[in-house]
């Protein structure tokens, strides 16, 4: 201000020399915050460097691969795992494009990378980030796991086909006997045309079973699929329905069916679990006296589909149920004994497994379970395909 006598400025009022006090405190403060926020920051830049720093020390020790992806579905980050098994140069790629470097295994939730033989086999899972910036993908190294349960399943047939040696001579050697003796007869002038051809249908009928016999034992020894391919679950049990149904019309039984699988499909042996799935239900007839019941049906049980085989039959007695999947086990003179093994063996070969109830009496229910195939699984498969 100006004095209106002089003209010159006006000494600054007490009010505004404290403005002006004020004013320096706060930018001494300012100033302390700054140096305080600063330090802080480059704390946390330091903790920040230490986590990344462990977190990639932590990734590249993991055994298991694991490639991070953007919301575009790129490669932003990978391990050395997973660079070991896809190769170099992943950054930046897309995922989608990487993913046809896998080939189907016919094992569901397993995937080879290639298809050349003796590749990798990897299980793969895809996580979202909850923050959904991207997704993270994991890749188990399956390979050593794969050949320790071939041979384990190795092991046991071979152990089982060990324990069935014992009655392996009986059960060739009893039907062989017959045969021999039918033959023997087929030498004696005296016998008459028809008699003649008696005894060579009886032995004919010997030498079948035992050919019967021995491709069941062969069958039961390989334990494996013979091929994979596609196929639809209700029209598998539509052909075994129309096959064994005379069958159960001949022993004046009712047969009923469903399918309520829609158009789910399988992948795997469509032979060889046809077969699993015609034993089930050839033993249920057998088991079914006149104006009994034997019901076929198939349903999805999550990623399972359950084929369910029930009869209203004489049921297993318990002394004997838990022998049912023994081989050469069987409570029928023609039976080979082999059949429910092999049937096993089929189911367990694709993921799966054979259980079975029996009520003395009331009928028997046995239940074979295989995993259906995934999607991504059918993804990859697809994009094999897309590529050889």
């Amino acid at each position: 201000m100006m004095s209106a006598e002089s003209g010159a400025p006006e000494p600054p009022t007490a009010g505004q020399r404290l403005d002006a006090a004020q004013l320096a405190e706060a930018f001494a403060l300012f100033s302390r915050a700054s140096e305080e926020l600063s330090t802080a920051y480059n704390a946390l830049q330091g903790q920040v460097s230490q986590l990344t720093e462990r977190l990639d020390v932590l990734l590249g020790a993991l055994p298991a691969g694991v490639v991070m992806l953007d919301r575009a579905g790129r490669i932003v980050q990978f391990n050395r795992a997973a660079e070991s098994l896809l190769g170099s140069g992943l950054a930046g790629e897309r995922w989608d494009a990487v993913a046809r470097r896998f080939g189907d295994t016919g094992t569901p939730g397993e995937l080879s990378v290639g298809n050349e033989p003796g590749a990798r086999r990897v299980s793969l899972s895809d996580t979202a980030l909850e923050s959904g910036e991207g997704r993270i993908v994991l890749l188990h190294d399956v390979t050593d796991t794969h050949r320790m349960r071939l041979q384990a399943e190795r092991n046991e047939r071979l152990a089982a086909m060990g324990e069935m040696v014992a009655g392996l001579a009986h059960q060739l050697r009893t039907p062989l006997a017959a045969a021999l003796l039918y033959t023997g007869n087929l030498r004696q002038p005296e016998l008459g045309p028809a008699d003649r051809a008696k005894v060579a249908d009886r032995a004919i009928e010997r030498l079948r079973y035992l050919e019967r016999l021995i491709r069941d034992m062969l069958l039961f020894a390989r334990g494996d699929s013979l091929g994979r391919e596609r196929f639809g679950i209700c029209e598998l049990v539509g052909e075994i329905v129309h096959t064994l149904e005379p069958l159960a019309r001949a022993r004046q039984l009712s047969f009923v069916s469903r399918c309520d699988c829609g158009d789910l499909t399988l992948l795997g042996d469509r032979k060889a679990l046809g077969g699993a799935l015609t034993n089930l239900i050839e033993n249920a007839i057998q088991a079914t006296g006149a104006a009994g019941e034997v019901s076929v049906s198939a349903v999805r049980n999550g990623e399972f589909v359950t084929f369910h085989v029930a009869d209203n039959g004489r049921g297993i007695e318990p002394a004997r149920q838990g022998r049912v999947f023994e081989p050469f086990f069987t409570t029928r003179a023609e039976g080979t004994g082999l059949g429910l093994a092999i049937a096993r063996g089929v189911a367990r070969g694709h993921g799966g497994d054979i259980a079975f109830e029996s009520t003395p009496g009331k009928g028997s229910l046995f239940t074979l379970s295989l995993p259906l195939l995934r999607a991504d699984d059918s993804a990859a498969g697809a994009a094999s395909k897309e590529t050889s």
